[in-house]
């Protein structure tokens, strides 16, 4: 059953198209990608998900259903900008937090430190928000948008902030919620991330989508044509023509092959100059398809 399915969705604003007759389906616990460059239609969309504006045309359906005010109640939204009062206390405006959601008092405050003790930011639960980082900011909201246990999860730029540890934290946590069979929809620029955690992805480029379905089928509509090696001595073999885009780094070069060249004659080549521990066919990488895919206008 798809807990998200959006059926030519399109969204205008004055003269501005900003989402054009999208379609995209989200199966129940799965984690799914949105994707595309600046100003692709993305918040628009999970916009037009959430309820916070209509389409013009095509229709919501969540849960298997159109889309009602009160099922809201099984969905958290993670906004990319925050939204906390710089003033409270974390754990009095997670409390807070949990009451709007309809959680009673005990019970979000309960759930707050157990949050904050998975997420490590116990000590900072007695501090005003104003007096924290960024990235425990953002730690903060990840934990307001879980307090009510929804089904259905949507975060934009969930990793804003972060480093690496807390990055990996979080990576951690959300595969723990998809276990639990929670649903989890996330846009954001970290390619490799979405690659990591995702089954399935949409990327949208001027409001429509241009590239969807499974992680493993949209990469296999790519050749396996870029090399990774790694050796030891000679590198004079990196010059051959048929090596393109070329990127090196002590004992270790990453390439492409042009059009019809042989990997295994260069491979051949390369045992006669140097000394080679791995030599390894490798499918693009999401950051290279999504490169390939939009172009230019990845920073428009």
């Amino acid at each position: 059953m798809p807990v998200v399915d959006l059926d030519r969705i399109s969204k205008s604003y004055s003269s501005k198209a900003a989402v054009r007759e999208l379609s995209l389906r989200i199966e129940k616990g799965t984690m799914f990608g949105l994707l595309g460059p600046n100003g692709a239609g993305k918040t628009s969309t999970i916009r037009m998900m959430v309820g916070m504006t209509l389409p013009d045309s095509g229709t919501v359906r969540l849960f298997d259903e159109p889309f009602r005010r009160d099922m809201l109640a099984r969905i958290s939204y993670l906004p990319e900008e925050r939204g906390l009062y710089k003033r409270m206390k974390v754990i009095d405006q997670l409390i807070f937090m949990g009451q709007l959601h309809g959680l009673e008092a005990s019970t979000a405050k309960a759930r707050a430190r157990q949050w904050c003790e998975r997420m490590e930011i116990t000590e900072s639960m007695e501090k005003k928000t104003q007096e924290l980082s960024k990235g425990m900011q953002q730690k903060i909201q990840f934990i307001a948008t879980l307090l009510h246990d929804p089904e259905l999860i949507i975060m934009d730029e969930p990793s804003s902030g972060l480093d690496p540890v807390n990055v990996s934290l979080l990576e951690q946590t959300l595969l723990e919620l998809k276990g639990k069979g929670r649903t989890i929809l996330f846009s954001t620029h970290r390619m490799e991330q979405v690659e990591k955690l995702c089954d399935a992805i949409c990327l949208v480029d001027q409001g429509r989508a241009v590239l969807e379905g499974t992680m493993r089928a949209v990469k296999s509509r790519y050749p396996r044509d870029r090399v990774v090696v790694e050796y030891e001595g000679d590198a004079s073999f990196l010059t051959d023509p048929s090596i393109t885009e070329l990127r090196e780094s002590p004992g270790r070069a990453e390439f492409k092959l042009r059009n019809g060249a042989n990997g295994q004659a260069l491979l051949e080549s390369a045992t006669r100059h140097a000394r080679i521990f791995k030599f390894e066919l490798v499918e693009p990488s999401l950051e290279e398809i999504f490169i390939r895919t939009v172009g230019g206008r990845a920073d428009a």
